[in-house]
């Protein structure tokens, strides 16, 4: 936001120098994970730049790093885990998350603060408690070490940022229009669909795409509730750095924050094509 043409010298100065607090803690944020893409196209097996990096020389970088994810079969297994996972709970937490939303939303809801607390405890609960708690559970119905197991308590920590994403869509919702389809003969199934779902859709998608990057990344409860075949590309990462150091972790980590950025730029997308839709 500009600074108006009326303020004095004082907020001017506090307005310049808040940007640049703001620039210097970006880049302290941002710079390390930039520094890890030029690494992952390192011809050698170093994790430092070389001093044929530095002076720019082609044959210094390679995609051999790539190649190695992509052709080894445990990086393969981990990345066909990752999307088998992170697709079936973000899917799951979404049809959750939107459905507690709409009920939380209706004006005369029993006992919705303690409803909003159960489903927001696991953005504040650590996530080492529940995975702890989430393994003893599951394994008691045989669902540890398996992929449904996995795919239940990422939905269930994923459910929270789709219920938080919705409400922000419902809240701005013209409630005149689901009470006009409604007042035309429609039932409230077909009112959802054909109304509100169309108006509140970016905000679904968003809520949606959270619950997906979470899934994704998401290494701790996967080291508690995965056997050997259930490893995914994080814990893979993890149990590369501990036994044999190569930078073919600097490749798959590249491709992590490719994806991550990738989906924060649709995701405001969407937030602004819904500000646009609802008004």
């Amino acid at each position: 936001m500009a600074v108006p043409h009326y303020a004095g010298p004082i907020h001017r100065l506090w307005d310049r120098g808040f940007r640049v607090f703001c620039g210097c803690v970006y880049a302290f944020l941002i710079i390390p994970l930039i520094v890890i893409i030029p690494l992952s196209f390192n011809a050698q097996p170093y994790f430092t730049f070389t001093p044929e990096m530095l002076r720019l020389d082609p044959d210094a970088y390679s995609l051999r790093w790539y190649q190695e994810v992509f052709e080894s079969a445990r990086w393969r297994r981990s990345i066909t885990n990752s999307i088998i996972i992170a697709l079936c709970a973000s899917s799951l937490a979404t049809i959750l998350g939107t459905l507690a939303a709409l009920g939380l939303t209706r004006p005369r809801m029993p006992f919705r603060t303690l409803i909003m607390a159960v489903l927001l405890s696991p953005l504040i609960v650590p996530l080492i408690v529940t995975a702890a708690a989430a393994f003893f559970f599951y394994a008691r119905l045989g669902l540890a070490q398996t992929l449904p197991g996995i795919i239940l308590v990422h939905a269930a920590i994923g459910v929270p940022f789709v219920v938080t994403t919705v409400m922000a869509s419902l809240s701005r919702l013209d409630r005149a229009m689901p009470l006009a389809a409604a007042s035309l003969g429609a039932n409230p199934v077909r009112t959802f669909f054909d109304v509100t779902l169309p108006l509140i859709f970016p905000g679904v998608i968003s809520g949606g795409l959270f619950a997906f990057v979470m899934s994704f990344d998401e290494p701790v409860i996967v080291l508690f509730m995965a056997g050997v075949d259930q490893r995914t590309i994080p814990v893979q990462m993890w149990s590369g750095l501990r036994e044999q150091v190569s930078p073919d972790i600097l490749a798959a980590a590249s491709m992590l924050i490719t994806l991550a950025v990738t989906l924060l730029i649709t995701i405001e997308f969407l937030r602004r094509r819904s500000e646009r839709l609802q008004g």
